[in-house]
């Protein structure tokens, strides 16, 4: 099997495997507990913050959750009052974000919140003209995505950041793609990621919040996690998401530098197809692509051997057509003539040229 699906999850890390182990077998202690066991594996889960930590904005604190989705809600939900206050009234975000941010804006824009979406371009990209017009006085948050999921368009967050702060609002990033792989902007106030992105384990990601940005729980117990995510922590899946973050920030430039590669020997082999998105603004471990007349679900079919995919894992059990290629322009046939082929850190070259020369015999099959 080769493995091209690294925007829906990433191979595990030996290293986050080799750091979660001790706390799966051996160490089994609540990191809530008072006596030594306990405050051994507290530790450890404060050792694996700080790693978690050190790629992301300074001045903050972060909090660790289920994951990106958990994080996102309580980032919109939390820090939003149950309705309206001084006026400011609306949420700003983008028209790609992932569902966990549009269906999260959509839940409160019940409680008297005026939900705008900003429009993209036909290369994925918000016109910052257009932000400016829409983020106002009336404005309580601005969120935007990093690295896209479906097609890994660079939105110019740092740009919307300071359009957000003259307006006084809060700024959310969904970095879930970009962590661990692009610079995080610092003008953020709000940053949601998660571990089995980067190489580690599934079950946990975080959120990181700007120091004197207040949050309520969205739900209550025992008031761990700074009195924010109530629930006994994994000091295992803890671990593993900060060996994997301390690898991440010690492979930053290498990985960059193979993706760089593995997206160059991609380029020849791509006539016939259409990138979607920009090319120039991008994660380049993302390959969206299209051909005319392609039916990608036969394609995925044909080719079981090759993990790839047709677009956001986490949207595929919905049914729901692709919003992020709609957002795009592109509806219809050119919506199913797209895959999304994924690739980082463990892809190696011969893997990928291999598996797209497949890709291309497939698609030249069906005429």
């Amino acid at each position: 099997m080769i493995y091209l699906d690294y925007q829906a999850t990433t191979p595990l890390a030996p290293e986050a495997f080799a750091a979660m182990e001790p706390w799966l077998r051996d160490q089994h202690a609540n990191p809530h507990s008072k006596h030594a066991p306990g405050r051994a594996a507290a530790a450890a889960v404060e050792v694996a913050r700080d790693e978690v930590a050190a790629l992301l904005p300074e001045g903050g604190r972060t909090i660790f959750t289920s994951g990106a989705t958990e994080a996102i809600n309580l980032a919109i939900r939390g820090a939003l009052p149950d309705r309206p206050e001084d006026g400011r009234n609306r949420i700003v975000t983008i028209a790609t974000e992932h569902a966990a941010v549009l269906d999260t804006v959509r839940h409160i824009d019940a409680r008297g919140y005026e939900a705008v979406l900003l429009p993209v371009a036909s290369d994925g990209i918000v016109d910052l003209a257009v932000a400016d017009a829409a983020i106002d006085g009336r404005t309580a948050l601005v969120a935007a995505m990093l690295v896209n999921n479906e097609i890994g368009v660079i939105q110019p967050v740092a740009d919307i950041a300071a359009l957000a702060r003259n307006a006084g609002a809060l700024v959310l990033s969904d970095c879930v793609q970009g962590y661990g792989r692009v610079a995080i902007p610092q003008a953020l106030d709000l940053v949601a990621i998660s571990a089995h992105k980067v190489h580690g384990p599934k079950g946990i990601g975080a959120l990181w919040v700007r120091d004197g940005v207040a949050l309520r729980p969205l739900f209550h117990g025992g008031g761990q996690e700074q009195g924010l995510r109530s629930g006994t922590l994994s000091p295992a899946l803890c671990a593993g998401f900060g060996a994997a973050a301390r690898l991440a920030h010690d492979r930053f430039d290498s990985d960059a530098a193979h993706v760089a590669d593995l997206w160059g020997a991609a380029q020849p082999l791509l006539a016939g197809w259409t990138i979607n998105g920009s090319i120039e603004h991008r994660y380049r471990g993302n390959l969206n692509i299209r051909r005319d007349g392609l039916d990608s679900a036969r394609l995925l079919s044909e080719l079981r051997a090759i993990a790839f995919s047709l677009g956001s894992a986490c949207a595929s059990g919905s049914g729901r057509p692709s919003h992020v290629l709609a957002a795009l322009g592109l509806v219809g046939a050119e919506a199913r003539s797209s895959i999304r082929i994924g690739f980082g850190r463990y892809t190696m070259r011969d893997e990928l040229v291999g598996a797209l020369e497949r890709i291309n015999a497939a698609a030249d099959a069906q005429g």
